[in-house]
């Protein structure tokens, strides 16, 4: 027998049959480019395309601008607050006295509720203006946040103090001693305006982050559904 005349390939090199061919274009999926479009962070940025990451709103800066002027705007209507606590609360009628030579003031009728109605009053109205606040602070920023909810709170219970203040102001004089002696004895007077409940004050901010917190559950604007593509995902490359 003899032996061939063709000697072998050398064993680092490699026939024509089993040479590397380059990927078809379904297989580049699974280069670079491809594994770059697929990296953790792609999905992020293309729902930010289509708008889910990109509505974050304005700058903490802006809301919280706008927070200081609602709070301000919610607290100027306590004028109006106190105007109207002025005017429709009943009034507590008083008597004046001489015992002694000396003037002493009682009430006339000691079984009156006129007091509480007082309070009463401030109460309903001060939850009143928490509702209308809350719906027109609604209207005008739907978006909602912590900065606005925070002002609107703040704006109520400021409107409730300056209201409580400006109804004492135009009410009757607290010397009721000098009043007495100037309308006369057994003559029937009115009594200085006096909040006699001081957590009425709270009814305010109260309503107005209940019914906030109400229209923003059931009115407020949604985030949207992600959205994702309708084909399967590819599966692993083969090895």
């Amino acid at each position: 027998m003899t032996a061939p005349l063709t000697p072998p390939p050398p064993p680092h090199e490699r026939s024509a049959q089993g040479a590397w061919q380059p990927p078809d274009a379904g297989s580049a999926a699974y280069g670079p480019q491809a594994q770059g479009a697929h990296a953790p962070g792609a999905q992020h940025a293309e729902y930010a395309g289509h708008g889910w990451y990109g509505q974050d709103g304005p700058g903490m800066k802006t809301e919280v601008r706008e927070a200081a002027l609602i709070s301000v705007a919610v607290a100027l209507g306590g004028v109006l607050l106190g105007v109207l606590w002025w005017w429709l609360a009943p009034h507590v009628p008083l008597v004046g006295a001489v015992v002694n030579g000396d003037w002493v003031v009682y009430l006339k009728d000691t079984e009156g509720e006129q007091a509480i109605g007082v309070d009463g009053t401030f109460t309903l109205l001060a939850l009143g203006f928490g509702v209308v606040s809350a719906l027109v602070v609604f209207l005008l920023r739907r978006r909602g946040g912590v900065p606005l909810v925070v002002g609107l709170a703040v704006g109520g219970l400021l409107g409730a103090l300056l209201a409580w203040r400006v109804g004492v102001w135009l009410g009757p004089g607290e010397d009721v001693v000098a009043r007495a002696r100037e309308v006369g004895k057994g003559v029937t007077f009115s009594a200085p305006l006096k909040l006699g409940a001081k957590g009425a004050l709270l009814a305010w901010p109260f309503a107005a982050l209940v019914f906030h917190l109400g229209l923003t559950a059931l009115f407020g604007p949604r985030d949207p559904e992600p959205e994702f593509g309708d084909g399967a995902y590819p599966g692993p490359p083969a090895a």
